[in-house]
């Protein structure tokens, strides 16, 4: 069986934003088997995450585990600079984090669980990004954003989950021009 190598990978140093299950697991485990050095970031699910970062270990690799609420902005900036702190820079970021909090109808959503999503979907992708850029500036990286396919199609019965990833969307496209352009002069 042939395995894909991407020998732009090996050395490089990522930040995986929900990192613990899913396809932020999936990703860090990825990017370590090319060999680059993971930031394995995780919220609530530790164990989980240690088994990311132990797999990655086994394999050869390079993880580092660091915890944070994506949904306040401090968590953000904290999550960056403790990435950025242990491996002495970042490469990349990939925003994975995110979810569903319950499939609730706008008509019975309320301002505190709109924010919630808001801030988990939306606002961590802006935050943890801003807070990346001076490295990613300095190393030409790169930003990755994740979404559900709810941020297309409108997902099942929840109106403000698509929302926020049709956001982090719209947010890619627009940075990727904007940073580009200021990257340049």
């Amino acid at each position: 069986m042939n395995t894909l190598k991407i020998p732009d990978l090996a050395g490089k140093v990522f930040l995986v934003t929900g990192a613990s299950t899913g396809i932020g697991a999936a990703v860090a485990k990825a990017l370590a088997d090319q060999g680059a050095s993971v930031a394995v970031h995780y919220h609530a699910s530790e164990s989980a995450a240690r088994e990311v970062a132990d797999s990655i270990g086994k394999a050869g690799g390079t993880a580092f585990l660091v915890a944070g609420d994506v949904t306040l902005q401090a968590d953000c900036e904290a999550i960056v600079k403790r990435a950025a702190d242990h491996f002495g820079t970042i490469d990349g970021l990939i925003n994975n984090a995110g979810g569903m909090l319950g499939r609730i109808p706008i008509d019975e959503s309320d301002e505190a669980h709109d924010r919630r999503v808001v801030d988990l979907n939306s606002h961590s992708v802006v935050w943890v990004t801003r807070a990346a850029l001076p490295w990613l500036r300095k190393q030409r990286g790169v930003v990755i954003n994740t979404t559900s396919i709810a941020a297309r199609n409108g997902g099942g019965g929840g109106a403000i989950d698509p929302l926020t990833g049709g956001l982090a969307l719209i947010f890619s496209a627009i940075a990727a021009v904007k940073l580009t352009i200021r990257r340049k002069k």
